[in-house]
């Protein structure tokens, strides 16, 4: 299944991604007189993901010109964020040796750099990113997340793929001038709003059928500054899966953020985009606050 969450009626709500476009879930509740949770946390948190999938899969055969009068064209859809309160959100610095070599790092090689992030940070596909006042030196990189679908601990590695809901697009940022002023100040450079761009599309697991050979791009302005493939990761999926679980419970709607294949600068007027192998790119505009302070 794949999911977004879009803008409708004045409500960020689900809907399901078919072949004619999105079939908003409270238009599948009205009409098939159905209870299921209208927003992807809820469908998560409720464990109703597998359910809503297995039910739709039978109706959308039997019920397809139903279906097909209540989906909304792509082209009309406005994404939001695929949810804003998650839990946690854990991101994984340097896992990608060229990413290190950018910031003149040593790749972790015992453990993973880990840090998180809080959900205030979160925006969505189309919004604009905000490069802060106090930074001269923002960066975008795109990502790779992996969304949790049920509460765990210590999963073992082999079983990674079992307590995920699926995976989407990130873009993360970074204040890059904070941190090389001091590596402590990690969460700091990390935590400004508008610094984490989510979605717009949760493809559930058994719509990606090889997580490790998935290419990661990151886009400025229409051309690629930074590639990589999922399994040169230092710490892979599987292996981030089993290690933050743990330390820590795990419960629906956590994200792990993967790591990046290349940070790229940004200044005010950029596009930057997240483009993954089968996925719909994110995309997000930047504008510097202190071009539009200047402007005033």
């Amino acid at each position: 299944m794949k999911l977004a969450t879009i803008r409708l009626n004045g409500k960020e709500v689900a809907a399901i991604l078919t072949e004619h476009g999105f079939v908003p879930l409270p238009y599948i509740n009205k009409y098939f007189e159905k209870n299921w949770p209208e927003d992807v946390l809820g469908l998560l948190v409720e464990r109703a993901l597998d359910r809503l999938n297995n039910w739709f899969e039978e109706v959308k055969v039997r019920y397809s010109g139903d279906i097909e009068s209540l989906t909304v064209p792509e082209e009309s859809v406005q994404f939001a964020p695929l949810y804003r309160r998650p839990r946690k959100i854990w991101g994984i610095g340097l896992n990608y040796k060229a990413h290190a070599e950018d910031l003149s790092e040593k790749v972790p090689t015992s453990e993973p750099a880990s840090f998180m992030k809080p959900d205030t940070t979160i925006t969505g596909y189309g919004d604009t990113i905000k490069i802060p006042v106090l930074s001269n030196r923002t960066t975008g990189e795109a990502e790779l997340a992996l969304i949790f679908g049920r509460e765990c601990k210590n999963v073992p590695r082999e079983e990674w793929s079992s307590v995920l809901a699926g995976f989407t697009t990130i873009i993360d940022m970074t204040a890059e001038d904070i941190l090389r002023r001091n590596p402590r100040n990690l969460t700091q450079s990390k935590s400004f709003d508008t610094f984490l761009s989510f979605g717009p599309i949760l493809y559930t697991v058994d719509e990606v059928k090889d997580v490790f050979n998935l290419k990661v791009q990151t886009v400025i302005n229409g051309k690629v500054h930074a590639e990589n493939v999922v399994s040169n990761m230092t710490f892979p999926p599987d292996y981030l899966v089993y290690y933050h679980t743990q330390i820590m419970t795990m419960l629906p709607g956590d994200v792990i953020l993967t790591g990046t294949p290349g940070a790229v600068p940004l200044k005010h007027g950029d596009v930057i985009e997240c483009r993954i192998t089968g996925f719909k790119p994110l995309k997000n505009y930047v504008i510097d606050l202190k071009v539009k302070e200047e402007e005033q």
